[in-house]
């Protein structure tokens, strides 16, 4: 068999129930699991990944003590599957949403630390204008959103590039850079003071970041500077709502985006410590992928992102709007 009638065999023989059963396989590393997932019975998952391998003329995964591994073109494979099914769905979702006389679906992947004001002020103009516009918002971490974003599960993403590489799958517009804040409740113990340094707030508990996320990397830049080890006592937490909540039950400190804590100190039930820290974070913005046009939703989504970010820019900066011409 040639190439080429190669390839229409295995385009043939593929269905979407099998790349299902494949993004299952890779989540669950289990065959029963991965069934339940698809609803079907076990010994037909067991067929339909033997039809699938044998189409593809390799294995996908090893089979050992330890579970399923997939092997070097499996993963290859199931990253395809993951990015095939995500965009099927995404489809599905948006003919569904047509045809009950919508207009479309804009799924954004956002840091919700670093952007609440101009995700909530672009999203809130574009739904004022297209009111059946289905949006959805995923993530909370710069990581979080280019996975997202590289598994084809949002159409664009608002955060920052996680790794030095990945300006050659991504495109990157900065839009602003966000102050960051050291914070404690009210009632710590270093609430009122009018000095303090990060060597002392060391031995208190912290909570911070998963290490994959720039402001967790900005930090443990920021304790080598100072010749400071990790807090021994420290609480991992992606969520900034589960951030919030930790800061205001017990004496934590953490470093979160002065726009997520503003409102928590003027309400005093946080207090920002006198200590500069994070001039080097690195502003985010718009990610899209490369090579991809946006569909007219998003285009128009990236230019009110625009537009709400130079008019933040000339508030803070106490500039008048341009009056409009005449």
């Amino acid at each position: 068999m040639n190439h080429n009638a190669s390839t229409v065999a295995l385009v043939n023989r593929l269905k979407f129930k099998h790349l299902a059963l494949l993004v299952a396989l890779d989540d669950a590393r289990n065959v029963h699991q991965a069934a339940e997932a698809i609803n079907v019975a076990q010994p037909s998952a067991s067929r339909m990944l033997g039809d699938i391998e044998e189409a593809f003329g390799f294995l996908l995964f090893e089979r050992n003590a330890r579970g399923m591994q997939p092997t070097p073109l499996g993963v290859v494979t199931l990253a395809y599957a993951r990015r095939a099914l995500a965009e099927l769905t995404r489809f599905a979702e948006d003919l569904d949403v047509k045809r009950k006389g919508g207009h479309g679906q804009l799924t954004v992947g956002a840091i919700m630390g670093a952007a609440p004001d101009l995700l909530a002020m672009a999203v809130s103009a574009l739904k004022t204008e297209r009111p059946l516009l289905n949006i959805r918002i995923l993530g909370e971490t710069s990581d979080q959103v280019v996975q997202l974003l590289h598994r084809r599960e949002i159409d664009l993403a608002l955060g920052r590039l996680t790794s030095p590489l990945q300006h050659n799958d991504f495109n990157f517009e900065m839009l602003a850079r966000e102050p960051l804040l050291l914070v404690v409740r009210s009632a710590h113990p270093l609430a009122g003071c009018t000095s303090v340094t990060l060597r002392e707030l060391i031995d208190w508990p912290w909570v911070a970041q998963p290490i994959s996320s720039p402001a967790r990397v900005l930090f443990e830049e920021e304790l080598a500077r100072a010749g400071l080890a990790t807090p021994v006592n420290l609480t991992e937490c992606a969520s900034i709502f589960a951030t919030l909540q930790l800061l205001e039950n017990y004496n934590a400190v953490a470093m979160l985006p002065e726009s997520v804590v503003r409102d928590h100190v003027r309400g005093k039930l946080l207090v920002a410590l006198p200590v500069e820290i994070g001039k080097s974070l690195p502003g985010f913005g718009i990610l899209t992928r490369k090579g991809e046009p946006l569909a007219e939703p998003a285009e128009h989504f990236v230019d009110l992102l625009r537009g709400v970010s130079r008019s933040l820019a000339r508030e803070e900066a106490h500039i008048p709007a341009p009056l409009p011409a005449h």
